[in-house]
């Protein structure tokens, strides 16, 4: 038997590399670059292990939403059914950055004094675009997914954004885990510091002018800042522990058998060995099929189908087609030649 969505297509034969890893695996991430076939390839694995009996929770980090377009309907950021032993979730980055923000704003009110609040404000509205921002949010919504999931789940298949996206995204725990470090080390400076000036006694008004009243709200708020820090720094940490862990994890490469796809592959896969991320398998997707013939003429049928409901959607688009060339494009001559069809 064989599970097919769309370009992918897994074997169960006796070479079934792929679904021998996913089956001896409790997390596999899915990368690539853009337009290879990556959520076809995670969504069949995600089908064949149900399938087999295990409980599944498929996830994008794609702000393309591209399971709700595979699945043909809304998958939103709480696990969606979608077979027996199959839920989906689609983790948006501007919705998981407004709820990461509001987390952040409503503890920085109760941290701070209320003629700052509007300044607190100000700067959370700035942070909505900040550089790193949707990285991060979405890397703290899937360590939350990770931690949570596998209480319910057997496995966790990410299907992620395109190469470059994803190898920051891979390496990001560690980075997020070693600055929440830093943070906390200087929050403890400060709190020692402060139980210096405190131990002084006598000397109140150099107390006042350095650290200001230490009363009790104030050591509250030291403490909900040491909480959220340690919090933080938990979850990075734990979720770089379960990234790193061949045992538990591992990343799977997909590519067309073309030229860009196999050269960004090779870096991509050079990438995650430097950050000490097990890849396992390469998925080449979209091969052609040894016999052509009444295959192709049937796969131009199905293009067709697809095409007329690209027209009747937009209407108001010119559109220009681009045929399957014999051989890669390599070279000036090359791209100059492909250019002569736009002509």
């Amino acid at each position: 038997m064989a599970q097919a969505y769309g370009h992918g297509e897994i074997s169960t034969g006796p070479h079934r590399v792929l679904l021998k890893l996913a089956n001896s695996k409790k997390i596999l991430f899915f990368g690539g670059k853009g337009g290879v076939g990556k959520t076809t390839v995670s969504a069949a694995t995600a089908a064949a292990c149900a399938d087999s009996g295990a409980k599944v929770l498929l996830v994008s980090t794609d702000p393309a939403h591209n399971l709700g377009h595979l699945f043909d309907r809304n998958i939103g950021g709480t696990p969606t059914r979608i077979s027996a032993g199959l839920d989906a979730l689609e983790l948006d980055p501007q919705e998981t950055v407004n709820v990461h923000l509001k987390e952040i704003s409503s503890s920085l009110h109760k941290l701070m004094p209320t003629n700052l609040y509007s300044e607190v404000d100000k700067h959370i509205a700035l942070a909505k675009d900040a550089p790193g921002m949707h990285e991060a949010a979405i890397l703290e919504r899937m360590a939350d997914v990770a931690e949570d999931g596998l209480r319910d789940y057997d496995k966790i298949i990410f299907d992620t954004a395109p190469s470059g996206h994803t190898a920051r995204l891979m390496v990001l725990p560690e980075v997020m885990s070693a600055w929440t470090e830093g943070l906390i080390k200087r929050r403890e400076k400060a709190d020692r510091f402060a139980e210096f000036v405190r131990e002084l006694g006598e000397d109140t008004s150099m107390q006042d002018k350095t650290i200001g009243n230490a009363d009790d709200s104030e050591q509250e708020r030291e403490s909900q800042i040491r909480q959220i820090l340690l919090r933080r720094r938990h979850k990075f940490t734990h979720l770089r522990e379960r990234i790193a862990d061949s045992d538990m994890t591992s990343f799977v490469i997909v590519l067309a058998a073309e030229r860009l796809p196999v050269l960004e592959t090779i870096e991509l896969h050079q990438q995650l060995k430097r950050a000490s991320i097990s890849v396992d398998c390469l998925v080449v997707n979209k091969r052609a099929p040894t016999d052509s013939g009444e295959f192709l003429k049937e796969r131009q049928e199905q293009e067709e189908i697809h095409l007329a409901t690209l027209a009747k959607a937009l209407t108001s688009l010119p559109r220009q087609d681009i045929f399957l060339r014999p051989h890669d494009i390599v070279g000036l001559a090359a791209v100059e030649s492909m250019a002569g069809q736009l002509t």
